[in-house]
């Protein structure tokens, strides 16, 4: 892994921490964030309840309600197909929750991630028209473009809900709701996929509940809507959306349901995963609870995942619970393996600095390669793409570094591609297998154009500010704990102390993860300090060595006492 480049932000003015009755560090973190006045400090700080907001505000979304409504008053059987990744299930488990109780006749579809892939297929909707006659995608179908017309040839109508890029040409739907449509007039275009189906469930709970002779009052759906918001916090969380704008809300309140009265299978994967209600957090969720739930799309089905999240059975969350830990564990193992197979055909190019990393494999499984691709980038910082190779079709995911959008890439070479689509670090891909070396040499070029000098190619690492060991409290933990829910585009504040004098080192984690005693001279108080991942550091250091640290500051619980402790994030070696 390449050294970081500490990227320190400069201090704010004077004028601004005048004016912004808050703890200067806050206040700094606050301006690093791009906020410049004292009416938008109170306003992060103290936000909107955007749960509130009108759904309506996206586009489409007036036909999309009027007709699942319309659907739901004459009966017709309605059909919600999403993704097999967390994003995907908890927004299909949210939209078949919200029309079902408002009332319809609702049936869900979730790709099979081996067999199907990613999206809509022509299969699948074959399936489904043979049943439903209103389609309604959750988090997919933004380029689905010829399944849509084969979906209307069939005589359904169809809804698309999403939030990954936008194509050239959309879908001719009925209905299309996406916030990054260029004609959508959403000031926040952030939602994750179940985020869009939210306000889609929002707006039709609200018009079912006026509709004369509905099952719902206006208070019943409110508190349908309310119901909803764990679902919202986990799939948010998960697919690394930017925790800024009406995500903040909506996942602060997600949270705080589920830390305090959790969904039976969401209980149940708490205790699996060995979380106590009060303890989850955005962090909990990245590396506790959403592998998990991952794991049943990656290896198996995510109906398995599904039934977890739908079920109001004690029994029935316990066995998921346990299946989607025991699937968790096997993937982990997988992505091991297929790791070091990756590593292995590397080897022979690394030295020749490739752009970006490409590997195939037909031992790799489906459901890990955007795993290994993901470690790859963490790596290496390049670009990676690692595919599951087959005889006629091969099916890859992508990962990338912020200097190259991904997704653009992928349409860049999209002559080659029979279908892709994702964001700009992360996209899904399939390209016939006859047209892999063709493919291999495009995005290669692609990337080598883009990425220009690479030897200057290294991840940043964003610091809030400098201080001193002696300037760390609980009362900063507690001041930046109102920047919470922190995560992608908000993350927790990250200060540098230099020249902290290491009074104790060792590992744990099978020497996976540091532990320091650090304090900053004679008679200072001594700091307890974490570096997950960070291991490898222990061979440069000594007692009396003289380290610059990059860290969080938090509250460390153990045995039922809360200590101050620093969480590493990067270390270079000081003057001693």
């Amino acid at each position: 892994m390449p050294a970081k480049h500490w990227l320190i932000a400069p201090p704010a003015p004077d004028s601004f921490l005048q004016s912004v009755p808050e703890h200067p560090l806050l206040a700094q973190v606050l301006y690093n964030r791009g906020l410049r006045s004292a009416a938008q400090v109170r306003s992060f700080l103290a936000p909107n309840d955007a749960v509130a907001n009108n759904p309506f505000s996206l586009v489409d979304m007036v036909p999309a309600v009027r007709r699942i409504v319309q659907a739901i008053r004459q009966g017709e059987t309605i059909c919600v197909y999403g993704d097999f990744d967390v994003d995907g299930v908890t927004a299909t488990v949210l939209l078949v929750s919200a029309l079902r109780a408002a009332g319809g006749n609702v049936g869900q579809y979730i790709p099979n991630r081996v067999d199907e892939g990613y999206g809509l297929n022509r299969e699948a909707v074959a399936r489904v028209a043979a049943k439903a006659s209103l389609l309604v995608t959750v988090d997919c179908g933004i380029r689905s473009v010829a399944e849509v017309a084969y979906a209307r040839q069939l005589g359904m109508d169809v809804i698309v809900t999403d939030h990954h890029t936008v194509g050239a040409v959309l879908p001719a739907a009925l209905a299309v709701i996406n916030p990054h449509r260029t004609d959508c007039p959403t000031t926040f275009d952030g939602l994750a996929g179940v985020g869009v189906a939210y306000r889609l469930a929002q707006g039709v709970l609200r018009s079912a509940a006026q509709t004369t002779g509905s099952r719902l009052s206006p208070d019943q759906a409110a508190e349908v809507e309310e119901s909803l918001l764990d679902l919202v916090a986990l799939g948010t969380v998960a697919d690394m959306m930017p925790l800024l704008g009406e995500n903040r809300t909506l996942v602060r309140r997600g949270l705080a349901m589920i830390n305090a009265a959790p969904r039976c299978g969401l209980d149940a994967l708490m205790q699996t995963a060995d979380l106590k209600k009060g303890s989850v957090d955005t962090t909990a969720i990245a590396f506790r609870l959403a592998p998990r739930i991952n794991a049943a799309g990656r290896l198996q089905h995510a109906s398995l995942a599904y039934e977890l999240l739908r079920t109001n059975d004690p029994t029935v969350a316990f066995n998921r619970a346990k299946e989607l830990d025991e699937l968790n564990q096997r993937r982990q193992t997988m992505t091991a393996t297929a790791q070091a197979e990756a590593e292995e055909q590397l080897a022979a190019v690394l030295g020749d600095d490739p752009p970006i990393l490409i590997v195939s494999s037909e031992r790799f499984d489906h459901g890990i390669v955007g795993l290994v691709a993901g470690k790859l980038t963490d790596r290496f910082y390049r670009p990676a793409a690692v595919m599951r190779q087959e005889a006629d079709e091969t099916r890859g995911s992508a990962r990338s570094i912020p200097e190259f959008d991904i997704s653009a890439a992928l349409d860049a070479v999209d002559h080659l591609l029979v279908r892709h689509g994702g964001h700009r670090l992360a996209a899904g891909f399939t390209v016939k297998t006859a047209e892999l070396p063709a493919f291999r040499a495009a995005l290669s070029d692609v990337a080598a154009q883009q990425l220009g000098n690479r030897d200057a190619l290294r991840p940043t690492l964003a610091v809030d500010a400098e201080v001193q060991l002696d300037d760390l409290s609980r009362s900063v933990v507690q001041q930046f704990g109102r920047l919470e829910p922190t995560g992608h585009d908000n993350p927790a504040p990250v200060l540098v102390v230099r020249a902290c004098r290491v009074r104790g080192v060792h590992t744990v984690g099978k020497g996976k993860h540091l532990k320091l005693s650090l304090d900053s001279g004679p008679g200072s108080t001594v700091w307890d300090a974490v570096g997950f991942n960070l291991g490898s550091w222990k061979e440069n250091l000594q007692e009396g060595s003289l380290v610059d640290i990059a860290c969080q500051v938090e509250i460390h619980e153990w045995k039922m006492q809360r200590t101050l402790q620093l969480n590493l994030q990067d270390l270079q070696i000081g003057n001693n």
